[in-house]
């Protein structure tokens, strides 16, 4: 579409730019020829409007486009979408979770059950998640080419291969980035759980969006007590503010910065009413025991009071998944550790009304071999596996993809980890085509390749 003459584009709080009636708020005037793509819908694309615009003149006020850029984000925030991660260190086997193989030698012990959902069956080994199945969608056709756990994770945390010259950021810290509040007292990013090899940290987007790391979530954080009492607290961080202001070389100036930056995070953690969220005994009796007796059913009850405390994103880490050996006994202890936890959570964000606005995501680094070894385990297998998406306009009670009767190769809709990465966009309403800037004065989308998988979504 070319713009011939002076003609008004309306903004709005979507991702999208609408032309609307003249007696809206903020008005954008362009006065030059400029190239602008539409949509089917007649909308014209904000990355295309960027592109095409030569002269840009705001009658909203003292408005200018940066002060739009940034209203838009502020609306974004305002939306509370929050993801939470529940991470499968090592690699489960699709075989013992959601697409078991029943009379086929590959499927090897493991039987199938039904589901809430007529016509989906998963593994014997996930009872209560079978009767969770309404609020779950099953991507059975994940495909890679990442067969090493640092380079699967890293993968499956960036929707990027690692590279020497680049550290992506995690997923939780483009989240964060992206539509955490940064008013809210608790940290945008909690990990729970030690997330193994290859687990990256905010990477080129700085220190401030790192994760706050917990390794037990039935402790609470550690060193989080004031005991000395709060004014002296405070005269001791003016001290310390003081004593950082001295020059040095830009490098040292730079680490004062980002260690300042780290303690004003801490302090403003430690001295918050907030901090009971990060304490589960405050939840009934009945409660704890609905999430069941495992670590991870503990990091499942701490992430839903973190989400409903404000916290955008939270990471929580089950595993080791990496049955080379003993596979079909120790993926049935691992289930068993798993699947009440992960229904109770889905129970419990839905009766809240929380799930609506949290994505919550199943995988790990990759899946097991159809074939069963010597040693009676699966080794890696990143060419089919499968991943579990839940809440945030996610339709549940479905299944995506297929592998063959083998279980070897994807036979429908193959799904790449850059069409995951642009689906989870979709799902918390980001824009995949954002880029930050990288150390190396390089440009980086937030996720670069692939399209959403908008069945996900139907």
């Amino acid at each position: 579409m070319a713009f011939a003459h002076t003609c008004a584009i309306y903004f709005t709080n979507h991702s999208t730019l609408n032309p609307r009636t003249p007696n809206q708020e903020m008005k954008i005037q362009i006065h030059r020829h400029s190239e602008v793509e539409l949509t089917s819908q007649g909308r014209v694309r904000r990355r295309d409007f960027l592109r095409g615009i030569s002269s840009v003149s705001i009658t909203a006020g003292a408005l200018n486009w940066s002060d739009l850029l940034t209203v838009e984000a502020a609306e974004l925030k305002k939306r509370s979408m929050a993801c939470i991660l529940l991470w499968m260190k090592g690699g489960p086997s699709q075989f013992e979770t959601f697409s078991p193989k029943e009379g086929h030698a590959n499927g090897g012990e493991t039987t199938a059950i039904s589901t809430a959902v007529p016509g989906i069956r998963i593994s014997e080994y996930l009872p209560e998640t079978a009767r969770a199945m309404r609020e779950i969608c099953i991507i059975r056709s994940m495909t890679s080419k990442e067969g090493s756990h640092p380079r699967a994770s890293f993968l499956m945390h960036t929707g990027y291969v690692p590279t020497a010259s680049v550290r992506h950021p995690t997923w939780g810290s483009v989240v964060t980035h992206e539509i955490a509040d940064s008013e809210n007292d608790l940290p945008g990013f909690v990990r729970i759980g030690k997330a193994g090899r290859g687990t990256t940290g905010s990477g080129f987007l700085g220190v401030r969006y790192d994760p706050f790391v917990m390794q037990q979530a039935s402790r609470t954080p550690e060193n989080t007590d004031v005991l000395d009492g709060t004014a002296r607290f405070q005269r001791r961080l003016r001290l310390m503010n003081n004593l950082g202001r001295k020059g040095g070389t830009a490098g040292i100036r730079a680490v004062a910065s980002d260690h300042k930056e780290l303690y004003q995070r801490a302090t403003q953690l430690v001295l918050s009413p907030k901090m009971e969220a990060f304490d589960i005994s405050r939840e009934a009796d009945h409660v704890r025991d609905s999430y069941g007796p495992s670590e991870f059913g503990n990091g499942c009850l701490l992430a839903r009071r973190l989400i409903e405390s404000g916290v955008t994103f939270v990471e929580v880490t089950h595993g080791n998944w990496d049955t080379h050996q003993d596979n079909f006994e120790r993926s049935r202890q691992l289930c068993n550790e798993m699947d009440r936890p992960y229904a109770q959570l889905l129970r419990d964000l839905k009766s809240r009304g929380l799930l609506e606005k949290t994505l919550v995501i199943w995988m790990g680094e990759f899946g097991r071999t159809p074939r069963i070894n010597a040693r009676g385990g699966r080794d890696h297998y990143p060419k089919a596996f499968n991943v579990a998406l839940a809440g945030a306009r996610v339709a549940g009670g479905q299944v995506i993809g297929a592998t063959d009767s083998n279980g070897r190769d994807v036979a429908e809709r193959p799904v790449s980890v850059s069409d995951l990465f642009r689906t989870f966009c979709h799902a918390l309403t980001i824009d995949p085509e954002n880029e930050n800037m990288s150390p190396i004065g390089r440009p980086i989308k937030i996720v670069e390749e692939g399209h959403t998988v908008d069945e996900v979504f139907s």
